[in-house]
């Protein structure tokens, strides 16, 4: 399988493909940059660990060398300032989204193609992706509460003292300051959250605000967010890759889960190799679905200021 990442020599773009690269599932990485000598020299970078890793073909390219790609990752974008919220970006970020989905129908691509965006904001991004492009709702698809989820069960394990691997739980809706927290059905090691004495209301307050301001935090303390994106991108790509028909939280054009329409979010998604297989209607407390529709209601809100953009 062919991944080009758009944005590939930014931060996130970068450690998306080293960790695409360390895993060895895809066959080959393009990274494609408006700036093309980071470009080339992020790929030369990673070329230089094929041998040690995955193997896979490296290389820098453009859009036309791009066309017979399986999977487009799109993290090209401007930074999230520290006081920012992810939708106050809309207006520095459509533009620029808008020419590189320009490209990309121009180019070319294959009619199985998946459109992957990571770019913020996400969600409202995918859904301008999904109305612009000649493809299928179900072949465009962002990466949503993905790594608010990742986030999520680390800190509630560090919060038990329990390993990350053992929690079982998830974010859903917006990626951003609406996202909604399913402690409902949260698990440690097969075992209700909601079952231990720790798990107090506070301890979940605490986690949760933690959880939501992570992403300003990494910003505050490092400039910006890598390792933990890139590993979430590539959980993912691998869902794509070996048609797992895994259930993840990424985000795509709704078509009636827990009644919410012509929004995109983030809800319980089965993904496989053509993309969005199904939407999964778990259950939610009243609160939560109630939660989850102000989230796709505030979403909704900035898409009509959006409207016609792109």
């Amino acid at each position: 399988m062919k991944t080009t990442i758009i944005g590939g020599g930014g931060r996130v773009g970068s450690n998306a493909a080293f960790a695409l690269q360390c895993a060895g599932i895809v066959s080959e990485i393009q990274i494609l940059d408006a700036n093309t000598d980071l470009a080339e020299g992020e790929a030369l970078d990673l070329l230089h660990g094929a041998s040690v890793f995955g193997g896979q073909k490296i290389y820098a390219g453009g859009y036309a060398r791009a066309v017979d790609s399986d999977v487009f990752i799109i993290t090209a974008g401007l930074r999230r300032k520290p006081d920012e919220s992810r939708l106050d970006l809309i207006n520095r970020n459509v533009s620029l989204f808008a020419q590189i989905l320009q490209s990309i129908q121009t180019a070319g691509h294959k009619q199985d193609a998946i459109i992957f965006v990571v770019s913020n904001p996400v969600d409202i991004l995918t859904h301008l992706a999904a109305s612009f492009l000649d493809l299928p709702w179900q072949q465009v698809i962002g990466l949503g509460t993905m790594l608010d989820t990742a986030r999520f069960r680390s800190l509630i394990a560090e919060a038990h003292g329990l390993a990350a691997t053992q929690v079982k739980a998830l974010i859903l809706g917006e990626h951003g300051d609406s996202m909604v927290p399913i402690w409902s059905s949260a698990t440690i090691g097969g075992l209700p959250l909601s079952g231990l004495k720790k798990c107090s209301p506070a301890l979940r307050n605490k986690v949760f605000e933690r959880t939501k301001g992570s992403g300003a935090e990494v910003i505050r303390r490092k400039g910006g967010a890598g390792w933990a994106v890139g590993a979430t991108i590539a959980e993912v790509v691998h869902a794509i890759a070996l048609d797992k028909g895994e259930l993840l939280p990424v985000s795509s054009v709704q078509q009636g889960c827990y009644g919410l329409r012509h929004v995109s979010l983030s809800v319980p998604t089965v993904l496989g190799r053509q993309g969005v297989l199904e939407h999964r209607e778990i259950s939610l407390t009243p609160k939560e679905t109630q939660d989850l529709k102000r989230s796709a209601q505030a979403l909704q809100k900035t898409m009509a200021q959006v409207a016609g953009k792109v």
